[in-house]
């Protein structure tokens, strides 16, 4: 076929008669594989897989639906009635001039409902992380830390236990912040083993790839009888994203607050534990810095 017919032939008989005379087989409709449309859940090696339908997982009971309705009226009551007289039902002056507040105070076994505690034994590792109520009518974090990595080919590295607190929510399961826009710095009173800490806060994030991003630092505990005062301004804390410090630092979005956690993984096999009294925001006027990291654009205007 000459160049000047080729011109002239449509687009359809074109392709046909190039496949005719290559001997190929004509072109089928485009087909996409089931996996890339219907993606599963993340499965660990040498666990079985699930074969259950999603459905079946959900456990159906009247009495705890009408329990769970009830609860749920009674916070939309109570968001209703703060409304008129001010920010978590304290009065608009007095919410303005707090200069302390105390977010999380161990004085019952219902406190520690508010705290969810993990360790690496989740992907098979072998550390251990309890949660009770100590003598002293504190919170008591106790367990075993072990960085034997479990034997699934895979995993590399592990020995981690951490400690962190609920998410806050509304009435219906919406979200609820923490707001500590009036606060500059953490205030906990502590008593450890000598182990180092490490403080996570995480915030509301506007993107889905930010969901890992938490802000950090490190709490070195004395060990010993006596407790001790920990005061950390907000400036200090740098931001991570799954353990690993970002080159482009921000400050902390204290207005949006979600959970705040304690995580050990110090890579010192043995026991460990770490009680603590209160957790709680102040405001310290002779803290003046506003971020304690260089902050710069990662490509910088010319």
């Amino acid at each position: 076929m000459s160049l000047s017919m080729i011109t002239r032939v449509p687009s359809a008989r074109l392709l046909s008669s190039i496949h005719q005379q290559l001997l190929l087989p004509p072109a089928g409709p485009l087909t996409v594989p089931t996996r890339a449309m219907i993606q599963g859940e993340y499965r660990r090696p040498g666990e079985p897989k699930e074969d259950k339908p999603p459905w079946q997982k959900i456990n159906f009971n009247f009495n705890k639906g009408l329990e769970g309705i009830k609860k749920h009226f009674m916070l939309l009551k109570a968001e209703f009635s703060e409304r008129w007289v001010g920010p978590e039902g304290k009065p608009v002056l007095e919410h303005m001039l707090e200069q302390n507040r105390v977010m999380w105070e161990f004085r019952g076994p219902e406190s520690l409902e508010e705290w969810t505690v993990s360790s690496d034994h989740e992907i098979g590792g072998q550390s251990e992380a309890h949660l009770k109520l100590g003598k002293n009518n504190t919170c008591f974090l106790y367990g075993n830390l072990s960085s034997t990595p479990p034997r699934d080919g895979e995993t590399r590295y592990s020995g981690y236990c951490t400690m962190r607190s609920k998410q806050p929510l509304f009435s219906f399961d919406r979200k609820k912040h923490h707001d500590w826009s009036s606060f500059n710095t953490l205030h906990l009173r502590v008593r450890g083993d000598g182990r180092p800490w490490m403080i996570n806060i995480a915030t509301e994030t506007y993107f889905s790839h930010q969901r890992d991003d938490i802000y950090s630092y490190f709490l070195y505990t004395r060990g010993g009888p006596y407790w001790q005062d920990v005061k950390i301004p907000f400036s200090k804390f740098f931001l991570t994203h799954r353990g690993r410090i970002q080159d482009l630092q921000h400050n902390l979005l204290l207005d949006k607050v979600n959970t705040v956690g304690f995580t050990l993984g110090d890579k010192a096999d043995g026991p460990f534990q770490l009680e603590i009294d209160f957790i709680g925001v102040c405001k310290d006027y002779a803290h003046t810095e506003e971020f304690a990291y260089e902050a710069y654009k990662r490509n910088p205007e010319v």
